[in-house]
């Protein structure tokens, strides 16, 4: 029932329109439904069916203490992400992509100590020890700074997963993020290539209301992930009591993986796809 809802409250935000047919990309071809006035329509079926494959990721991603981070520069998506993304805490780019965000973290850390200063500057003094032309300068290195880096200044380590709107505009975020391994989770239409995203949602990504579904759907997977965080954290914190007042002696670190049958204990290549098939194991009682 409640799948049937969300896929009237998609067809309802017009996420099955494309592009015009003569600005496809033959890849997208298993996405699309048919043509209708030149324009083609994607299959909702194939939206649902990403769209629940992404959120069951994002949900096992931030279950294991993962952080998220969104990105939208076009107009449509800017104020969505403003507005739902802070709500689950996570963290957004809505304003310009910076080169390096990701693959030069240490460099963008040190631009947000840098507005961490500035800030107390003009929290302090409100820039009253410095001179008009060296203030007016200081204000605006402040503004600047706010303006491209506001939403990932509590971003302090690499995110787990990122979403992505609009594929063709957020190309330079693809690329770091696939560079660095972390999985992506694309709003794709059909002018744009899937094979760039992990987790492909095919939709109509110029449409305020169908990428307003879209996040608000990603984030309450989000903050599902954030509850288990905390349910798991919750039951561990009587065992490390128990286990620091035990005085038998403690197990080794290599003891506390399991083997597998075969005797290789190589980590699993397993993609994000068919990690979000599986569910998170609950935390042992």
């Amino acid at each position: 029932m409640a799948e049937n809802s969300l896929v009237k409250e998609l067809i309802d935000a017009g996420i099955h329109f494309g592009q015009r047919s003569s600005n496809w990309n033959p890849k997208m071809q298993p996405y699309i439904y048919g043509k209708r006035n030149g324009i083609h329509v994607i299959d909702i079926k194939e939206t649902v069916k990403g769209l629940l494959l992404a959120r069951k990721y994002l949900t096992r991603v931030v279950a294991q203490g993962k952080d998220v981070c969104f990105v939208g520069t076009k107009r449509q998506a800017k104020n969505v992400l403003d507005e739902q993304v802070p709500l689950v805490g996570m963290h957004r780019v809505t304003e310009r992509w910076l080169g390096g965000t990701l693959t030069n973290f240490r460099t963008i850390r040190q631009r947000l100590k840098r507005l961490e200063e500035l800030e107390q500057i003009d929290k302090e003094t409100d820039f009253a020890d410095y001179s008009k032309k060296m203030e007016s300068q200081l204000r605006r290195e402040l503004r600047k700074i706010f303006r491209n880096l506001d939403g990932i200044r509590n971003m302090d380590k690499l995110p787990g997963a990122v979403v992505i709107i609009d594929v063709r505009r957020e190309l330079t975020a693809i690329r770091e993020a696939r560079k660095l391994g972390i999985p992506t989770i694309c709003l794709i239409d059909t002018d744009a290539d899937p094979a760039l995203a992990d987790i492909p949602i095919p939709g109509n990504d110029d449409s305020m209301r169908s990428i307003e579904v879209i996040v608000r759907e990603l984030c309450k997977a989000v903050s599902e992930g954030k509850q288990q965080r905390q349910g798991t954290a919750g039951d561990r914190e009587p065992e490390e009591a128990a286990s620091s007042s035990d005085d038998a002696p403690r197990r080794s670190r290599r003891a506390q993986f399991r083997a597998s049958d075969d005797g290789d204990s190589k980590p699993s290549d397993e993609s994000p796809a068919a990690a979000a098939g599986r569910t998170v194991a609950p935390a042992e009682s």
